[in-house]
């Protein structure tokens, strides 16, 4: 389930993946301000990742840029996520950042797990939490497990999971222009036209404050769909394989600056 609503909920700030780390780190700044600067106390979770230095890394990036202090939680199995040393981590902490890698092992190792529990319990009380290209898929409620990559929506081809529930409000895709996943969106929504979809680029992310107003952030673009006022859809009697025909389908593409409403459906560009 989702955080529930509060006048101390954290961000949620999805990241389309390969953010810059070596330059001006716009991203990776703006979410250590967030976490309160020189106070901000961050966890890293590097699960998603199979790559031993992962989590030093960003510990790395995020100490340079002035944290008081990084932990990272390696999470390498579900009974790593039910210790007291684990859960011990989140003590005090203003942000949580999730790495790339892929995202099943995010909510294999992670769902239902006291861990998962924890990072919700966080950002209900006023962490915020970020997560890039994998980690960005396992934020919300609805995941994009896997799917096939191309233009149009077709049927059969993205497989969801659940995710964290951060929000219930969004679907998001990552490298979304560099890895032509506009058709996986496309599907993903067809299934679900209760939510937004977020497709982010690279070096791209949405910080999406607790009122649901997102900002976008990063040298990329976010392209948004709303399929709120959906007229018709083909999916329920598509055959595997077909391409899903959509009526009434509303597209905004968002640069560094813009923000979207995500409740009003309004959005801003930026300047």
């Amino acid at each position: 389930m989702p955080a529930r609503s509060s006048e101390t909920r954290g961000y949620v700030i999805p990241i389309g993946g390969a953010e810059d780390k070596i330059g001006h780190r716009r991203i990776h700044r703006r979410f250590v301000d967030l976490c309160g600067g020189d106070d901000a106390r961050i966890v890293v979770i590097p699960t998603a990742s199979r790559l031993d230095d992962t989590g030093d890394r960003y510990r790395t990036i995020f100490t340079d840029l002035g944290a008081a202090k990084v932990e990272v939680l390696e999470i390498s199995e579900r009974k790593c996520a039910e210790s007291e040393e684990a859960l011990g981590k989140f003590e005090g902490c203003t942000g949580i950042f999730m790495t790339g890698g892929n995202q099943l092992r995010l909510s294999t190792f992670l769902g239902g797990t006291p861990v998962a529990t924890q990072i919700r319990r966080c950002h209900a009380r006023g962490a915020h939490v970020a997560g890039t290209s994998a980690g960005a898929a396992f934020m919300s409620e609805h995941m994009i497990a896997f799917g096939k990559e191309g233009p149009r929506p077709v049927a059969g081809k993205v497989t969801l999971a659940p995710g964290l529930g951060l929000t219930n409000r969004v679907i998001v895709d990552q490298h979304f222009r560099q890895r032509n996943r506009m058709g996986r969106l496309l599907t993903a929504l067809a299934y679900n036209p209760f939510v937004h979809g977020l497709g982010l680029d690279e070096d791209t992310a949405a910080f999406i404050n607790k009122e649901r107003v997102l900002e976008v952030v990063g040298s990329g673009g976010l392209t948004i769909i709303d399929v709120h006022d959906l007229d018709y859809s083909s999916m329920a009697r598509a055959d595997e394989g077909d391409v899903v025909q959509l009526v009434n389908v509303k597209l905004h593409v968002l640069t560094h600056g813009a923000t979207y409403d995500l409740q009003n459906r309004v959005a801003t560009p930026g300047r």
